[in-house]
């Protein structure tokens, strides 16, 4: 049970902003107290294993309220007091809908493959999480962010750190280059994936009995995001050293759907000259236009006539081809057709090209093990400063001093008053009374579970990301994002698929149209020439997720200055969204404090006279000591680790 003590900033849910913040003040020096009703980090951010999604599914079909454990809280509260109640239920799932194509029967006597006794609780149970974690570690490596390609797959699952496993080194372009050469530079080509061993046999058939046992091997992602390379939180990552906590994969390919056919981009200087799809003459074009593309604010000449116009109407007058324009559109910019300035679109695609060749051929990044493991990298480096956190610990109300209109308490379920002077609440915890005149946007999401890639080739472990187009004047692109076994987020010999657009109706109305013109919802293939099959989808999930980035704070009514909210997640590919606002938030409360500054060298560490040095005493509780030799180690492995800011100049 927790003392009532004086707690700096308190923070509810563990979602990517809210753990930000919670690092960013435990390393500023501030007491954190970090609580979420959950049993599982990360909330709407996190990953589950395949049991612990039927879990999780279940609940929110459920819905269920959580009642109340201490009726008494209301004597905590004083005369010159008032409170704000929080929700007891979380609203921001809606429109669960699962579904298996295979013998779900087989499998009511399987057990899930090194599976701990359950807790009571829903969802990743902490004997889960513990036992996933004993996985999944592997050893720090100094000054890296991450080892980019997972070479071989056919690995167990985390025994060993991705700077041991073998394969071939992709070229890391240098931070001093010019963005034109990472941008349009020669970039070597990816070898790190293996050679498929059973394309000459096919797919082999995967059961949903096959999925259960082995459901551990999921890390099955709420929310479905990529990092851009020279994107905020890849910056954040290196610059706080929380990027030693979290291993990365290169996304392999952009995709490009374009008359009923799934077909790969072309990006670098190299993919567009060595590509077999695009004549002499659109590959100059292409050319041409990127170039231009990268330094067009030298050039207003070029587009000022077209502000006014959709980025889709300035490429037609630009003499590209429909095909140029398509790939240019939908899988570089990504952006929408009807909805996006020539301004909005040159931007987009600038920041797709200054993001190529750092890590790799394309602009992207994924998390080995899934998305959710970047919330729980916050949190790591907040506990590492002394931050507190509980699980399965909700919060009745907050307190507020009428006086002073600022909150000054909550109390929680126990019945226990924690006092704090800074409160970041996740916007699912606020009520429907204080939420009254905030208008919400939503997210259609699937996750599939698939027996072969939409593209096949002779490399099977790819990470693709694809842009399917609307049928339909006004609605939405489909962003879909597939993933290989080897990014620690599926069992072998099956692909982990994404799907993510803006709601206009149910997730399941939203997205089954792209998801039928893709993939095969038939439980036995019909198709007798097996080069015109589609994927088979094995297991599929619908749900929609509350979107509340961009409600201002003025939007909720009533809530006191020092009450901070943190939206969800948006739809954007990227994180732009969640670290702006986690750093606006913690300049608001600590405006003279750097936002995660990097932590001291041990080395610098100045000890007091009664203290013993870890050198001298052999031991260490600095989190930053590491043994010289991890860095050796990752050098000396054959897969790409990412460096540094500082050793690229």
């Amino acid at each position: 049970m927790l003392s009532c003590s004086l707690v700096h900033p308190w923070t509810t849910h563990q979602g990517l902003p809210e753990s930000i913040i919670a690092a960013a003040c435990a390393r500023s020096g501030q007491r954190v107290l970090h609580v979420d009703s959950k049993n599982y980090y990360g909330g709407n951010w996190a990953s589950f294993s395949f049991s612990g999604l039927l879990s999780w599914i279940k609940e929110n079909q459920q819905n269920t309220d959580i009642s109340d454990e201490c009726e008494d809280w209301r004597k905590l509260i004083l005369e010159n007091e008032e409170v704000i109640s929080l929700s007891k239920k979380d609203k921001t799932i809606q429109h669960v809908e699962d579904f298996c194509f295979g013998d779900q029967d087989s499998a009511e006597n399987v057990e899930e493959a090194g599976a701990l006794l359950k807790l009571p609780a829903f969802g990743a149970s902490d004997a889960d999480r513990v036992a996933q974690e004993s996985e999944k570690e592997c050893t720090p490596v100094e000054n890296t962010l991450a080892e980019v390609e997972s070479q071989e797959p056919e690995k167990a699952t985390g025994t060993e750190p991705a700077s041991t496993v073998e394969g071939n080194d992709p070229e890391i372009t240098s931070e001093s280059e010019s963005s034109h050469d990472a941008a349009l530079g020669e970039s070597t080509p990816e070898t790190g994936s293996a050679p498929s061993e059973s394309s000459a046999q096919g797919p082999k058939k995967i059961t949903y009995a096959q999925i259960v046992r082995e459901g551990r091997r999921f890390n099955i992602d709420l929310v479905s995001k990529l990092l851009y390379s020279r994107g905020l939180l890849i910056d954040l990552l290196i610059k706080s050293n929380v990027s030693r906590y979290a291993e990365f994969k290169n996304a392999t390919r952009i995709l490009a759907f374009q008359e009923g056919k799934v077909e790969q981009v072309p990006c670098s200087r190299a993919d567009v000259f060595n590509s077999r799809q695009l004549t002499m003459v659109e590959k100059r074009m292409l050319m041409k236009f990127l170039t231009f593309c990268l330094d067009y604010e030298q050039h207003p000449e070029e587009y000022q006539d077209y502000e006014n116009s959709t980025f889709a109407q300035f490429l037609r007058t630009r003499k590209l081809t429909p095909s140029l324009q398509h790939f240019i559109l939908h899988s570089i910019a990504m952006v929408s057709e009807t909805d996006c300035s020539t301004l909005e679109g040159l931007q987009a695609t600038k920041k797709f090209l200054q993001c190529l060749g750092r890590y790799g051929n394309t602009p992207f990044l994924f998390p080995l093990y899934g998305q959710g493991e970047i919330p729980q990298c916050f949190c790591r480096l907040c506990a590492v400063f002394g931050g507190i956190y509980c699980l399965r610990h909700s919060v009745q109300c907050l307190v507020v001093d009428k006086e002073s209109e600022r909150c000054k308490a909550i109390v929680d379920h126990f019945g226990q008053r924690i006092s704090a002077n800074y409160f970041i609440v996740e916007d699912s915890y606020l009520s429907e009374s204080t939420c009254t005149n905030v208008c919400y946007r939503r997210i259609s999401r699937a996750v599939l579970i698939t027996d072969q890639s939409v593209l096949n080739t002779d490399a099977e472990q790819q990470v693709s990301i694809l842009t399917v187009p609307p049928e339909d004047v006004g609605k939405p692109a489909v962003c879909i994002i597939e993933l290989c076994s080897s990014t620690m987020t599926c069992m072998k010999e099956t692909y982990l698929v994404h799907l993510t657009c803006p709601s206009t109706k149910t997730a399941r109305e939203d997205l089954e149209p792209v998801v039928q013109k893709l993939f095969d919802l038939n439980e036995e293939k019909e198709t007798e020439n097996e080069e015109l099959e589609k994927p088979r989808v094995l297991w599929a999930v619908y749900f929609n997720m509350r979107d509340s980035s961009g409600v201002e704070k003025k939007s909720y009514d009533g809530l006191p200055s020092n009450v901070y909210v943190c939206s969800g997640p948006d739809s954007a590919l990227g994180n732009d969204c969640a670290v702006k606002q986690a750093e606006t938030i913690f300049h608001k409360m600590f405006p003279a404090e750097e936002f995660c500054p990097p932590p001291p060298n041990p080395e610098d560490i100045i000890y007091d006279e009664d203290e013993i040095a870890p050198e001298e005493s052999g031991f260490s509780n600095s989190p930053e000591t590491k043994p010289e030799s991890s860095t050796e180690e990752s050098n000396s492995g054959d897969s790409t680790a990412v460096k540094k800011e500082d050793n690229e100049e």
